[in-house]
């Protein structure tokens, strides 16, 4: 006989957690996430960087990509520049510069450049309105769509449109599938722990009455 020894976590005892532990583990829970830095300039010129691991695909006809807003209950200086300006960056994280990216998400003065506090050489390409970070191989211009709020929570997501991608090209397959581990990309689990990951098959699509096949 198989015994479940899973530990079971109540809603009650969620709603009974200390607020960080709660946070971490609802954070945790939904696995590993992408990390990415997101970049904008005020209509000052002003540039702006922060770390986030929300960005999920949304559609690929038009390209749309998204991303959670944390409430606007303090100063939120991403949120501002991209509803002033219309225009922001997703720069992918690599493992050589995941102390760097992960400081971007210390509460710098509005008048700071987390580019320079953090050391991240910036960029700027074809005239695009907002800073790309240069040492991400991986980078994608973004044109500010929509905001759909949360009302539960307080928070939004983002949805922007991709204006133009920027990558290496060792890391572009031939089906359009992009190898992340030839640039070291890296993933978060919970807000604060980063990983590498290693790639484990590649598989057909999927049918009923096909088997799975490996594609590479």
């Amino acid at each position: 006989m198989i015994t479940d020894t899973l530990n079971r976590i109540k809603r009650s005892d969620i709603d009974q957690m200390e607020k960080v532990y709660r946070l971490n583990l609802i954070s945790s829970v939904t696995g590993y996430k992408p990390a990415n830095l997101v970049g904008t300039q005020s209509r000052l010129g002003n540039p702006n960087l922060a770390i986030i691991s929300s960005v999920v695909h949304l559609g690929s006809d038009p390209p749309l990509i998204g991303f959670m807003q944390r409430p606007n209950s303090v100063r939120r200086d991403t949120y501002e520049n991209i509803h002033k300006t219309g225009y922001y960056t997703i720069n992918h994280v690599h493992a050589h510069f995941i102390e760097k990216a992960h400081q971007t998400s210390a509460k710098y003065d509005k008048d700071i450049s987390e580019f320079e506090a953090c050391d991240i050489a910036i960029s700027f390409l074809n005239e695009f309105p907002a800073p790309f970070v240069r040492n991400s191989r991986i980078k994608v211009a973004l044109k500010f769509l929509d905001e759909i709020a949360i009302p539960q929570n307080g928070t939004s997501m983002i949805l922007g449109e991709i204006m133009d991608i920027y990558l290496e090209e060792r890391c572009l397959e031939k089906n359009g599938n992009l190898d992340l581990n030839a640039v070291n990309d890296v993933c978060i689990s919970g807000q604060d722990s980063y990983h590498t990951v290693t790639h484990k098959a590649s598989l057909s699509y999927a049918k009923p009455d096909e088997k799975l096949v490996q594609t590479k």
